[in-house]
């Protein structure tokens, strides 16, 4: 616990090689339109980056239709928290890696640590966590039983999430 007032302790870099074997790795080459003038990634734009492969790991790994979630079933995905450690910059034309780890699963939010790494070395890390609402009626719903199941199995699979309910 970090003390009031006091900044909570920048983590660690860890080499790619680190993370769970089991976890789902996304692959992006950092664009002209990524960058900032200098060539360097514009901090805003590894989240739209790390986005992408959270669509690709519902579909991939958790074999839950992201599209599909919002549209025909009306289950809305936002952030109630977004915050990132940036460690190097990312340059015009890396290619990195993103690898999404589950932290938690509460009632009707969940957790994600996402990793980005060119090579081993790590260059930001995404601490994001997603409310589940109905986009109907613009209120929290509780945590889809398919998707609750899904995100449970993959943070298992990567010893990331031990128990079957986490935090609230």
């Amino acid at each position: 616990m970090t003390a009031p007032g006091r900044p909570a302790p920048r983590p660690a870099p860890v080499p790619a090689a680190a993370l769970p074997a089991a976890a789902f790795r996304g692959r992006a080459r950092v664009r002209f339109g990524d960058c900032d003038p200098a060539g360097i990634v514009f901090f805003p734009n590894w989240f739209t980056i790390a986005h992408g492969t959270v669509e690709d790991l519902f579909r991939e790994r958790l074999r839950i239709d992201f599209h599909d979630l919002h549209g025909a079933r009306g289950i809305g995905t936002g952030f109630v928290h977004a915050a990132a450690t940036f460690m190097r910059p990312g340059l015009m034309g890396d290619e990195v890696a993103i690898t999404p780890l589950v932290r938690r699963v509460g009632r009707a939010s969940y957790a994600l640590d996402v990793h980005l790494h060119r090579g081993e070395e790590e260059l930001a890390r995404l601490d994001l966590v997603t409310a589940t609402t109905s986009l109907a009626r613009r209120a929290s719903v509780p945590v889809p039983d398919d998707l609750r199941a899904a995100l449970l199995r993959y943070g298992a699979e990567c010893g990331t999430v031990a128990g079957p309910e986490t935090a609230p």
